[in-house]
């Protein structure tokens, strides 16, 4: 809830720091980025992708406008399957039969290298693939 308060102020941009085991870190950012209220389930609205590690929320498999989703509730837009659990037990936002590209909130599976099981851990598909779980992530926003 206090992101939407927060977001629904002005317009935001996003960025999402990533690290690897070997030290490598890459970096996303939306020019736009907002959260509905509780009552849209956490709806993301994201746009405007830059930077080097790919975009795995607004690309191909575009999460915008999906709702946020967690283990006990399927708010995702597939009808075959419930992508909180097949993502590492994740909230996130999921979209239809491929989920998501992204899942920061995933498991946290440690230095398996690019062995990890394949989507479960901390993911970034466009940067490192479905079976590297990352070391770090962060999400940060300010103001346009």
């Amino acid at each position: 809830e206090n992101i939407h308060l927060l977001t629904s102020q002005k317009d935001y941009t996003l960025r999402v720091d990533l690290m690897d085991w070997g030290g490598n870190s890459s970096y996303t950012e939306y020019s736009f980025f907002r959260v509905s209220n509780e009552s849209d389930q956490y709806r993301l609205h994201i746009s405007g992708y830059s930077g080097p590690a790919g975009d795995a929320m607004a690309g191909r498999l575009s999460l915008d406008g999906q709702r946020f989703s967690t283990v006990d509730r399927d708010n995702d837009a597939s009808s075959s399957q419930h992508c909180s659990q097949k993502y590492g037990q994740a909230g996130w936002w999921f979209g239809d039969y491929e989920c998501t590209w992204s899942s920061l909130n995933g498991l946290y599976l440690g230095n398996c290298g690019d062995f990890c099981p394949s989507e479960q851990g901390v993911l970034w598909v466009d940067w490192r693939g479905w079976t590297y779980s990352l070391k770090s992530v962060s999400m940060k926003i300010r103001p346009n």
